[in-house]
């Protein structure tokens, strides 16, 4: 059985190269190696642009088209509107009861968010607490990967201490202790005494060596013990990591290889800035928008030589050039051997050779987009299946199954 992935994005429209090289290049990999749930974030866009609503409801089908358009195959991934599952916000609202406040205050992206969007209020509930929807998004599923950048690791790491202290806090039934100690019973005398060295030794310094040396005694209990079950697995996976019973999964944060464009003004590549090149683009707009980059700024004439590294148009060929051409180029601008128009084209006729197969499937969902809503109607039911059943668990474990 494949391990499961979960990622969503809030609806922005159409989306830009940023977007394809930042996350969605990543997530059409992963579907062939994972079980990947990939939602849109529609609940996610309220928390800062509460104001626009007519706005978001425009942008949910124009995103997931660029996201079949590039590859995803909802034959192979599930692909939901985050909104259409109350079980979020249930999930959502029953973690807030146990999630200290402070855990919520020091997530870095939230002052940093606040410093950003000052022309906004986001003194909000909602502001303050997306990273714990977020947290709501991962658990609900029981995912065990969650594909992010390097500023994004500290939300997965909030995501962690949720299902933590969630299983701390419910996953000890009334019989617990007396469980645990049957399974250990099953164990060899040495098999239990190293087990238990371990959970002290993971209890005290979080060594992930320690969790391993542990859950490696479990296999190997699993697979040569008679007699044993999967119950004794999940109840001494729990005693090992110092919790109760795994109601909610602990996701581990995926570092997948980012590629960043910048936008045609060197600034971070945004549709509000005006300097994106999108999915969508024809050949015309991608030619005359990379025609118009800036380039180093001290190469005021065609006899001056330039430094790439001072080029947004480098990053472009980092990204779509091979070496012999990034050679070409490098040796071209420093010695003032090629001009800056010279120097974008390969990028030009790149970025248009990998368009042109997103161009034609989007096409087809454009002119079919019923065919788009069915897709999105399907995975919404195969995601809400799982959302029950993580509910019914959730709310087992609680006791709010009466």
């Amino acid at each position: 059985m494949k391990a499961r992935v979960l990622s969503g994005m809030r609806p922005t429209g159409a989306l830009h190269l940023g977007h394809y090289h930042g996350a969605l290049k990543n997530w059409v990999r992963l579907q062939a190696q994972y079980e990947c749930f990939f939602f849109v974030a529609d609940w996610h866009a309220l928390t800062t642009h509460y104001e626009e609503r007519e706005v978001i409801g425009n942008n949910v089908y124009e995103m997931v088209i660029d996201w079949i358009a590039a590859g995803l195959d909802p034959e192979q991934c599930t692909i939901f509107i985050q909104s259409r599952l109350p079980e979020h916000a249930e999930l959502f609202t029953l973690l807030a009861m146990g999630t200290p406040l402070g855990w919520l205050e020091r997530v870095p992206t939230y002052k940093d968010q606040m410093e950003k969007l000052k022309d906004r209020d986001l003194a909000t509930y909602g502001f303050l607490g997306y990273p714990l929807l977020q947290a709501a998004d991962i658990l609900i599923y029981k995912a065990s990967f969650v594909p992010v950048g390097e500023d994004q690791s500290s939300h997965v790491e909030l995501t962690r201490e949720v299902a933590r202290r969630f299983n701390h806090l419910y996953g000890r039934g009334a019989k617990f202790e007396a469980q645990t100690a049957a399974a250990i019973a099953k164990l060899s005398k040495d098999d239990a005494r190293y087990l238990e060295r371990q959970r002290k030794a993971f209890g005290e310094t979080g060594a992930a060596e320690a969790l391993a040396k542990g859950e490696a005694i479990l296999a190997r209990a699993a697979a040569s013990i008679a007699g044993w079950t999967d119950a004794d697995s999940e109840l001494l996976h729990g005693h090992l990591r110092g919790a109760g019973r795994t109601v909610l999964v602990e996701p581990q944060a995926l570092h997948t290889e980012v590629a960043t464009l910048p936008g045609l003004d060197g600034r971070k590549m945004s549709k509000s800035y005006g300097n994106a090149i999108l999915m969508r683009d024809t050949p015309e707009e991608v030619t005359k928008k990379v025609r118009g980059m800036m380039t180093d700024p001290a190469r005021v004439h065609r006899s001056d030589p330039g430094n790439p590294e001072k080029c947004p148009v480098w990053d472009f060929h980092k990204v779509y050039s091979d070496e012999a051409t990034r050679d070409w180029v490098w040796k071209g601008c420093t010695t003032a051997g090629i001009g800056c128009l010279e120097c974008k084209q390969p990028v030009i006729d790149a970025i248009i050779t990998q368009q042109q197969p997103w161009r034609e499937r989007t096409e087809q969902y454009l002119a079919n987009p019923k065919q788009v809503h069915w897709i999105v109607e399907m995975g919404t039911e195969r995601a809400r299946t799982v959302a029950r059943q993580t509910m019914k668990d959730v709310r087992d474990a609680i006791g709010l199954n009466y």
